[in-house]
């Protein structure tokens, strides 16, 4: 297969019967569909459970009025069109509103609405807001997936970057390794362009997404090998996600899968609150008990992921709970006065989010408000 055919229309699924696409076409019209050849000849289409069918094919409950479409509030963080910086040392770069497959679960399902403002094809601001900030020491190329950048539009952002002096790793996120591995073993360029900019002091890290031990292909190896003998470092991240990964033995085949492949395992997030999300979501305290039981399953190379939320006041690490409590601890906090806070709550089954815990959050969230006052002021 040397480039898999891209596929927007349900019509187009081969492996869907008449009534499923019929039925599920309403479910394209608020939350758009995409996949490929390559990724849609990995679903098992006699098996309605199938794992890799559940990530990009719609079902009827995304219809559920569950969640928002800016869950994290990233939205309020924006410094400069197509930038956001709410991290002190951190920076992010929206430089796409596409990606090779649309994630059903998808947090940033808005990016790839027709009202969608927060990609901007020009990243002269963005990069000149990151210049004039030395404190921004790393920036996460993100979108969409740049790697549906062309290998030469995507060069031209890197090599902006790494022009700025205080900007030591560039990282790049992307599910194109799962999606589409063809992208980058049939462009030779990408590779050996990405190993220019990497050098032995200041690395590209390329951040992949592979939320189920099937997705680790031969293919998909044979493009991270290709990473990796360029001299780019790699590093997964997942979301639970209900019926692909929600059970021990799943996540701990993930896990040592990455781990096989040279690609340590990162984070795995709660599943954010997003519009049509809550058929894929699973409440906090059972993700806590499938991490830990997978995390035992793994030796130490494989268990080096952490749990956490992306919260609209920071990266929230979910350290573990006993009969009684939840133990919370702010990795990343967007408000410095909670960096490292360790936060205690009673156990609420039903939580699905950090604001479903009350009490312990009241603080967190009046301080995240007077943070979001101070950047609106600072842009008007």
């Amino acid at each position: 297969m040397k480039n898999p055919k891209y596929i927007t229309k349900l019509d187009k699924v081969s492996g869907l019967s008449k009534t499923e696409r019929k039925n599920l076409k309403n479910i394209t019209r608020h939350f758009s569909f995409r996949s490929n050849e390559y990724y849609l000849s990995l679903i098992d289409w006699e098996d309605p459970e199938d794992p890799i069918r559940r990530i990009i094919i719609p079902v009827l409950d995304e219809l559920d009025n569950w969640g928002d479409l800016d869950a994290s509030n990233e939205s309020h963080y924006s410094a400069a069109p197509g930038c956001t910086h709410k991290y002190k040392d951190t920076a992010l770069l929206l430089v796409s509103d596409i990606c090779g497959g649309f994630c059903r679960f998808c947090f940033r399902k808005r990016l790839f609405m027709s009202q969608n403002n927060e990609v901007f094809k020009n990243i002269i601001p963005g990069i000149e807001y990151i210049r004039d900030h030395p404190e921004i020491n790393n920036v996460l190329i993100t979108g969409g997936d740049p790697f549906l950048l062309s290998t030469r539009k995507l060069e031209k952002i890197i090599r902006r970057i790494r022009e700025i002096d205080h900007v030591d790793i560039i990282r790049i996120g992307t599910k194109m390794p799962a999606f589409d591995p063809f992208r980058i073993i049939n462009d030779k360029y990408l590779p050996e362009m990405l190993s220019r900019y990497s050098g032995t002091e200041k690395k590209i890290y390329v951040m992949t997404q592979f939320n189920h031990p099937r997705e680790l292909t031969r293919i998909s190896l044979e493009a991270i090998d290709l990473l990796h003998n360029s001299g780019i470092m790699t590093a997964n991240q997942t979301p639970f996600i209900r019926g692909v990964n929600d059970d021990p033995e799943t996540l701990k085949d993930l896990f040592n899968a990455l781990a096989n492949a040279g690609i340590p395992p990162y984070y795995v997030f709660i599943c954010r609150p997003t519009l049509g999300n809550y058929t894929y979501a699973l409440p906090i305290e059972r993700c806590i008990e499938i991490f830990d039981i997978a995390r035992r399953l793994c030796s130490g190379l494989a268990k080096r992921a952490r749990l956490a939320m992306s919260h609209s006041s920071g990266k929230i690490e979910v350290l573990g709970m006993n009969d009684d409590n939840v133990f919370f601890k702010f990795h990343r906090a967007a408000h410095l006065t909670h960096d490292s806070n360790v936060i205690v709550c009673a156990r609420n089954p039903e939580a699905y989010w950090f604001d479903d815990y009350d009490e312990a959050i009241a603080e967190c969230l009046i301080d995240e408000a007077e943070d979001l006052i101070e950047i609106e002021n600072h842009q008007m």
